[in-house]
């Protein structure tokens, strides 16, 4: 889904992507996707979030979302890697809708983890996985696509 657009499916979502980066190719642009995670415990419930965020870099960007809910509570440690797998399932998702638009950038897939708080002890294994499939992995502070854009809609 994308904010101004509306429902879209993943071939949309790499037509708008390469038209955006069409619109002014002699800049520089970052492709970023980053899932983040909501318990809803009144509903009994998780929400997990999906990003795909286009950066022109210092010129603005443009974003998607996907929404999957669940219908328990999962624990810390399994939404984080629930995250992580969600995220570089889009990654692959992507990549294959981008390909006929010769759209090649590398990819960056930022973690909802950080030095601070209780995701500590998760970040080795999960810079890991990311690096080992090929991504740049991103964390806290750095991971906006995740700990702000995504974070923004699983609160919903």
């Amino acid at each position: 889904m994308s904010p101004t657009k509306g429902n879209m499916t993943m071939d949309d979502v790499a037509a708008d992507i390469s038209a955006y980066i069409a619109e002014q190719s002699e800049d520089r642009y970052r492709l970023i996707v980053g899932s983040d995670s909501q318990p809803h415990l009144a509903r009994q419930s998780t929400l997990f979030v999906t990003a795909i965020v286009v950066h022109r870099v210092g010129k603005g960007a443009r974003f998607y979302i996907l929404k999957r809910p669940y219908k328990r509570p999962i624990p810390l440690r399994q939404r984080i890697f629930m995250e992580a797998s969600m995220a570089l399932e889009i990654v692959h998702e992507l990549e294959k809708a981008l390909g006929p638009h010769r759209v090649a950038l590398p990819i960056e897939v930022h973690l909802d983890v950080g030095e601070d708080g209780e995701t500590k002890a998760l970040i080795k294994d999960l810079i890991g996985w990311v690096t080992q499939s090929g991504y740049l992995p991103k964390i806290k502070p750095e991971s906006f696509g995740a700990s702000k854009v995504a974070d923004r809609y699983s609160k919903s």
